[in-house]
């Protein structure tokens, strides 16, 4: 139920931050003006015996997070990336939510697992170790098949997580329908759709029937990547919420001490997770959706693992050919081209100007082109180009939030391996080979073959189609007439062009 019974919990989220401490800090790391502070300081105080007390062993903002839930979770292992937005005290301290969270006891993920293979655990596993790492909708174990004595990882649904996190985004569409209502201007940004979005994403998280298929295909599309390995699947060993993977070995990638003492290389490793990124991104259309330090690994052989295949984006041919236009266009200072793409893919209504759009692109990628390596960030980016894209009336694009988020996250996983990485000239080479096999003539070639492929198989009901559209010409009356020479034009070239689908086919496959 979506009413004003959440007011309540919003009310709560502020005084659990309050009552844990957790609200300074934030204010802090964001460096929130004075009235602002002001504000939550008079909201948050009357209501501090409301807040969850929370694990005070934890991190002040770590602990109101973990008590407020696992969607609030989620949040802090997004900022736990950006050093740069939230200061990298905090952000050390987020990095707890992404896999080091309270585990639930070894004897409820058995019963859970025996639940969901329906048979005895010790049938199935030799070994089954405590929890060796635990987030916020489930729990890793290490364990043996008994039958071939191969190690693997046991990935178990926390008890109960369903029910809670639909608590949680319940309060967010509540709170999403109070900002359409009292802040008009804000339905651009489509807050209710975000939302919708956002909980269809999570809900893919919570049946590892579906991670299992996503990890299987992305490893699939990502076999020939160098450098990059994903863990295989065992099918016959997972269900709804339990997931049994291969075991892989490695450092987590937030630890750079031990990366450093392993002797791998943090400069290219941190370059090749926002090449591969990219690559997953516009040469698939498919790319882990949810690639902070917690779900990333690097082996003995320094080759990336991936880990946690529950967030997964995907996008169309077409809208990642609009994505690479625009970073293509931002990375060549071409600001006219990538305001011409915004108005081409519809982003920006049509009565808006053109070239005060341009203008407005320039002044965004002007200062941030000029800024020192280290400093020049995907996030300020999108954080200025969302502020220009308000004043033209752009609305959100929820197809490509998942894209925009995970750039971000992958920038700030990049970033950690290599502080003073040039996101620019990494992407670039990646870019343009993509724009070179979207865009050119070959592409041309096969997006006219794909057409020849459709009308093909409209083949066998052209002689159908032509008769009816013949029928239904001759009973519009005679005071049409004079449009039946047109109609009959049309039908003829609809036929030759079915009829000529499959010589059309056999030489563009020849050409190609």
């Amino acid at each position: 139920m979506r009413g004003p019974h959440n007011i309540i919990r919003l009310i709560r989220m502020g005084a659990t931050l309050e009552r844990t401490g957790g609200m300074k800090v934030v204010l802090d790391a964001f460096d929130a003006p004075v009235p602002l502070r002001i504000v939550a300081r008079v909201l948050g105080w009357p209501f501090k015996w409301l807040g969850l007390k929370g694990d005070p062993s934890m991190p002040s903002a770590v602990r109101a997070l973990v008590a407020l839930g696992p969607a609030y979770i989620k949040f802090g292992q997004v900022l736990s990336t950006r050093p740069d937005v939230v200061g990298d005290e905090l952000a050390i301290q987020l990095r707890v939510l992404q896999d080091k969270l309270p585990p639930f006891s070894i004897q409820e993920a058995k019963t859970m697992v025996e639940e969901e293979l329906e048979r005895p655990i010790e049938t199935v596993f030799s070994e089954f170790s405590e929890p060796v790492a635990a987030a916020s909708i489930a729990q890793v174990h290490k364990a043996r098949l008994a039958e071939t004595g191969q190690e693997v990882a046991v990935k178990v649904l926390r008890p109960g997580i369903e029910k809670r996190f639909g608590k949680d985004i319940d309060a967010f569409y509540f709170a999403a329908n109070m900002v359409e209502i009292f802040s008009p201007n804000s339905r651009r940004l489509r807050p209710l759709d975000v939302i919708e979005h956002f909980e269809g994403v999570v809900n893919g998280e919570l049946d590892f029937r579906l991670e299992s298929s996503a990890a299987g295909e992305f490893a699939n599309t990502t076999k020939e990547d160098k450098g990059f390995t994903v863990p295989a699947v065992n099918w016959e060993l997972s269900a709804k919420r339990v997931m049994t993977l291969e075991w892989v070995d490695g450092i987590p990638a937030g630890d750079v001490t031990a990366i450093d003492a392993a002797g791998h290389d943090r400069v290219a490793l941190g370059e090749r997770v926002l090449e591969l990124f990219l690559q997953h991104a516009l040469r698939d259309g498919y790319f882990h959706a949810d690639m902070h330090q917690g779900n990333l690994k690097i082996n003995a052989k320094g080759e990336i693992v991936a880990y946690d295949f529950g967030i997964m984006g995907r996008i169309d041919e077409y809208t990642r050919r609009v994505y690479a236009e625009i970073l293509f266009g931002f990375i060549r200072k071409d600001y006219r081209r990538v305001a011409e793409v915004h108005f081409e893919a519809g982003y920006v209504p049509a009565d808006r100007d053109i070239d005060e759009f341009a203008r407005a692109l320039r002044a965004v990628g002007e200062p941030i082109f000029g800024m020192d390596a280290s400093r020049i960030s995907m996030g300020r980016l999108l954080s200025y180009l969302f502020e220009v894209t308000e004043r033209f009336g752009m609305e959100t694009r929820t197809e490509l939030i998942l894209l925009q988020r995970t750039m971000v996250v992958v920038e700030g996983v990049a970033r950690t391996l290599n502080p003073k990485i040039n996101i620019w000239e990494v992407a670039q080479p990646v870019v343009e080979d993509y724009i070179k096999e979207s865009i050119g003539p070959k592409a041309l070639a096969k997006d006219l073959l794909k057409t020849a492929r459709v009308l093909a198989r409209f083949g066998p009901r052209l002689p159908q189609m032509t008769e009816s559209l013949l029928i239904a010409q001759a009973n519009r009356g005679a005071e049409q007439d004079h449009q039946t020479p047109w109609t009959f034009k049309s039908v003829l070239l609809w036929t030759f062009v079915g009829a000529g689908s499959a010589s059309a086919i056999f030489w563009i496959s020849a050409l190609l």
